[in-house]
């Protein structure tokens, strides 16, 4: 088993982040296997080496460990331009050169009717659709041809394992619910050309060699695009293990911005490894 916490050094951890990584490092431990840190540092604007170095102190803190050198997205740019190739000479990504505005004002027409939503937020309605990659201009986006992706999909479909309490169990990802449910997603982003999470993650985890991604539940809904990606690269599926979220006293979610449950904050106040394993349940 090869498991891995992959943080984005924007803020400091907080109780949260503790909680999925030391769940990976138990499951990779107890199936005698490897537990890795990656840091995805993709977004240059907020990625902070002051952060990746407090992330690597306060998991050292908390007792794991790791092989080195640590992979840092930032040091692999043409890893995801070269999986971006291999997409766009299948015929699979278009360039888009819509804003924002430009998508919620094609949805908000009344013949259009309530938009939908998938794992990015609202689905495109597809206004550059079909245009081909030789009219990419500066500052367009990259987006996936959702329906030409699965029509290229073997004929048996998709399926994944979880392995999380919640959603235990064998789950197959249909053609209509890439399609209905989750759109043309966005590959690579305007204006700063930045490769987009799910390429990213997906190539990262592969070239890492990872058997089973440990994270949030919140990240459930995003697997299906994941594994359609994993299939069209060729590279091979991993498991999923996606844990229960540490939420605060309201029931929210926590956030780099909560600093009150930040790790560095509780070790200033002298709490001790155990500690934050008792606060997380484990």
């Amino acid at each position: 088993m090869i498991t891995r916490f992959a943080p984005s050094p924007t803020g400091p951890l907080h109780l949260g982040h503790a909680f999925s990584a030391l769940t990976g490092f138990d499951r990779a431990r107890a199936a005698g296997g490897t537990f890795l840190l990656r840091m995805e540092d993709i977004d240059r604007a907020r990625s902070k080496p002051d952060w990746e170095r407090l992330i690597v102190e306060d998991l050292h803190w908390l007792g794991l460990d790791w092989p080195t050198p640590v992979r840092r997205q930032s040091d692999h740019l043409d890893d995801f331009e070269a999986a971006l190739a291999r997409l766009a000479d299948a015929g699979l990504v278009y360039p888009c050169s819509c804003t924002r505005g430009d998508i919620r004002a094609a949805l908000s027409a009344p013949q259009e009717g309530a938009p939908m939503v998938g794992p990015d937020g609202i689905l495109y309605p597809g206004t550059c659709r079909g245009r081909p990659m030789a009219s990419r201009r500066e500052g367009d986006a990259l987006r996936l041809d959702m329906a030409r992706a699965v029509e290229a999909l073997p004929a048996g479909g998709l399926s994944f394992f979880e392995s999380g309490p919640e959603q235990c169990g064998s789950h197959r990802v249909t053609a209509e619910s890439l399609v209905e449910g989750t759109g043309d997603i966005v590959l690579e982003r305007r204006q700063t050309g930045e490769v987009a999470y799910h390429l990213a993650v997906v190539v990262d985890d592969a070239l890492q060699g990872v058997t089973e991604v440990v994270r949030g539940v919140d990240l459930f809904a995003a697997t299906p695009v994941q594994v359609l990606l994993g299939t069209l690269l060729g590279h091979n599926i991993p498991q999923y293990h996606h844990h229960r979220l540490i939420r605060d006293e309201r029931g929210r979610r926590l956030a780099k911005r909560d600093d009150a449950r930040s790790l560095r904050t509780y070790r200033a106040e002298g709490l001790t490894p155990s500690d934050i394993r008792a606060k997380v349940g484990l």
